[in-house]
């Protein structure tokens, strides 16, 4: 069956990979990517701040039929570089086809453990 829904262009405008976890669980980050499509599609992830510049590189996959849950603190750009921790930024994640997007933060900082998720924006 043919699907076509999703977008190819999505912003997170608020992230954050806390520095401090706390117990069992580590704080971290993720997007989770579903693609419906009948192609892979490449993902290339865009980060903003309000301090610096950007950082580009960052590269997935989220093969066709499949989601992938992509942890921010494992992800390393072209240069080896990772997400900065304790700094809030954005995120811009462009698609060659058309897929589904959904940001979630654990934030383990304190014993009373959060988890933060909502949908991307499309464009």
């Amino acid at each position: 069956m043919k699907v076509d829904v999703g977008s190819k262009v999505w912003f997170v405008p608020d992230a954050y990979y806390p520095t401090i976890s706390n117990g069992h669980f580590t704080s971290h980050e993720a997007i989770c990517v579903l693609n419906p499509g009948e192609r892979d599609a490449e993902i290339s992830i865009t980060l903003y701040f309000e301090d610096r510049g950007k950082m580009d590189g960052f590269k997935a996959v989220c093969l066709s039929e499949r989601t992938n849950h992509i942890r921010m603190d494992k992800l390393l750009d072209t240069k080896g570089n990772s997400v900065p921790k304790g700094v809030p930024y954005a995120m811009m994640v462009e698609c060659s086809e058309k897929v589904v997007v959904q940001y979630s933060r654990m934030d383990t900082t304190q014993a009373e453990m959060t988890l933060m998720t909502t949908m991307a924006y499309p464009l």
